[in-house]
């Protein structure tokens, strides 16, 4: 795991300085060693974190002729059988590294390298005699990928904070990324929260040639049901997630694991053989899952290590880790796993976690609406519409009216990830000022377009893949671990278990009883069943506790004064919301958090 950046810039002067200045903020992404690589037309950084070949396995990585060089973030998980195939045509290893697997490949494969991978990259291969640049980014979105274009000048990095230090980048706020971020709670478009910096999207690879920039897919998950049992299927996915977690542990260094009382890390913790464990909490026992790891951990046999966070280290730590994500991010929990990967880091270089299992397998609670509610959509959809327009005209709130009005709706118009916090008119008028940001369908119809002819269920799942994954919950994970120096893999994220979920029937990810029901059938083999079977908690943060609290109220009261709320916020409207969570009258603490993070994260790259 590492942490790469680098331009292609002709006109540049002081390049070396320049490309220092760039790897020097992401050096914790990669404390051990570093190395650079720069001629008249490129330069590509490397910061490493040694996780194998520790002694040989230093970037920039050269091919024999040195025509080709590459810088590499992340790990590949098949690089051995790999590097046996290419050693059979004739190709010189001089390293154990998977990083010259990527190198070879791509001198005998070309960009059709791609599809021979299973593992979470971002890189770059600069060819010097053709000046090309190519680049790609992991099937999920595992690793980040940033870059800057503009006429003849290409930035690129692991870390926006990177890409800025270039001089010819703009230090602009995009603040079209504002608006749609209000409703998603995370960056959800491909341009960032600075103007003219975009992400590489999941599954995508580039090619800069002659200043001209040619962005492709080269893998998307393919959602098609196959015939089979439930029992054919729960062995497939046993047999097939035990051999990922597996294939997530090769290292030359130990490797531990993240541990909630969820089934997701309950299932990687229980299959990984290792010796360490890592849990948090707060001290509220409804938000404290360290008793549950406890009890898994003694059960299989591994130390578990635990830490309670206190509401005043959460709150002191809250600027830096807006600094730390590049984007603004609403999520709560991402304080929760910066604190994990803290105590994590102090006994490993290597953790695996659960993340990808509830959009692969059907895990999030809202994906059981269509099928607790299908009932209620056998009535014709006009007459829902009326129902839904009488209780949106009754001006105050009762039991089953959120129930009506979204029962009206298409699953195109009611879903748009699992965080849905301001409505188009709500941050309308919250916001001062004006902004021509689409509508949040418009966001999501081009996914949904995709999967047209597929379940509401399916819908939810593909949509949740290409933007809540990569833009809230691997965000999230790289940057709180990498934050740490420390690696965070995803063995649920991998292309073997993608093709088992994606051929499950619908009734075998989600039914009346509950979510991820064949997983779950699956993780009852290798943990107690009440385990397997509990319900979907994350990592819960007693947010809307503390914001009732003086101390905290008046924390983020004092933040909705400051210029920069005025400069983009009716502040008003803060108080309004803000006071109303403290009566007791509504509970807008989503919103609140949404935007007092904003506030944070503006304080961190823009000084008033």
């Amino acid at each position: 795991m590492c942490g790469i950046c680098g331009f292609v810039d002709r006109k540049l002067d002081n390049r070396q300085e320049i490309l220092t200045n760039m790897m020097d903020k992401i050096i914790h992404r990669g404390p051990d060693s570093c190395g650079q690589y720069i001629d008249d037309d490129a330069g590509l950084g490397f910061r490493r974190l040694s996780i194998i070949d520790i002694e040989e396995g230093a970037q920039p990585m050269y091919n024999k002729d040195r025509r080709y060089t590459l810088t590499f973030n992340g790990e590949i998980y098949n690089y051995q059988s790999i590097r046996n195939k290419l050693i059979e045509k004739g190709y010189i290893f001089a390293t154990h590294s998977d990083s010259e697997v990527l190198i070879h490949g791509y001198e005998e494969y070309g960009t059709d390298l791609l599809s021979h991978l299973r593992g979470m990259f971002a890189f770059v291969i600069w060819d010097n005699e053709e000046k090309v640049l190519f680049g790609a980014r992991d099937f999920f979105g595992i690793k980040p990928f940033y870059y800057y274009k503009d006429n003849d000048i290409f930035v690129y990095g692991s870390e926006i904070k990177s890409i800025l230090e270039h001089p010819e980048v703009p230090h602009i706020l995009n603040e079209n990324a504002l608006e749609q971020y209000l409703t998603f709670q995370y960056s959800a478009m491909a341009e960032t929260f600075f103007q003219g910096v975009y992400k590489l999207a999941p599954g995508h690879f580039f090619i800069l040639k002659d200043d001209c920039l040619e962005v492709k897919r080269y893998w998307e998950p393919i959602f098609n049901e196959a015939s089979g049992t439930l029992e054919e299927y729960v062995d497939l996915i046993d047999e097939t997630i035990g051999e990922s977690i597996q294939a997530h542990k090769i290292s030359d260094v130990e490797v531990g694991c993240f541990l909630s009382s969820g089934v997701d890390s309950s299932y990687v913790a229980s299959c990984f053989k290792g010796d360490k464990t890592f849990t948090v909490g707060f001290d509220n026992t409804n938000y404290n899952e360290i008793s549950y790891a406890q009890e898994l951990s003694k059960e299989i046999g591994i130390d578990n290590y635990h830490k309670v966070i206190t509401p005043e280290e959460y709150w002191k730590v809250l600027p830096t880790i807006q600094y730390i994500m590049d984007e603004p991010l609403a999520d709560p929990s991402a304080v929760a796993l910066y604190f994990v990967s803290q105590l994590a880091s102090s006994h490993v270089k290597v953790v695996l976690s659960g993340e990808g299992a509830d959009e692969l397998f059907g895990g999030y609670n809202i994906y059981k609406e269509p099928v607790d509610n299908a009932f209620y959509h056998k009535i014709p959809r006009a007459l829902r519409v009326l129902l839904a327009t009488v209780a949106q005209a009754i001006p105050f709130p009762f039991k089953g009216k959120n129930f009506l009005i979204r029962g009206s709706k298409t699953i195109e118009e009611r879903f748009v990830g699992n965080a849905y916090i301001f409505t188009p008119q709500e941050r309308k008028d919250i916001l001062n000022i004006p902004t021509d940001a689409p509508n949040p369908t418009e966001v999501t119809n081009q996914f949904y377009q995709k999967v047209s002819n597929k379940s509401d269920v399916t819908k939810m799942q593909y949509l949740d893949m290409h933007m809540w994954l990569p833009g809230d919950i691997l965000l999230k994970a790289d940057k709180m671990s990498m934050a740490h120096s420390l690696e965070l893999r995803v063995p649920f994220l991998d292309k073997e278990v993608c093709n088992i979920a994606t051929k499950l029937p619908v009734e075998y990810k989600v039914n009346k009883e509950n979510t991820k029901y064949a997983m779950r059938l699956a993780a009852q083999r290798n943990m107690p069943k009440s385990t397997a079977n509990k319900k979907k908690l994350g990592f819960p943060v007693p947010i809307r506790v503390w914001l009732k609290e003086d101390k905290y109220y008046n924390t983020v009261k004092a933040s909705f004064t400051t210029p920069a709320a005025k400069r983009y916020f009716k502040t008003e409207g803060l108080f309004a919301l803000l006071d109303e969570h403290r009566t007791g009258k509504v509970d807008n603490s989503r919103k609140i958090w949404t935007v007092y993070m904003f506030l944070l994260w503006y304080g961190e790259y823009f000084k008033d």
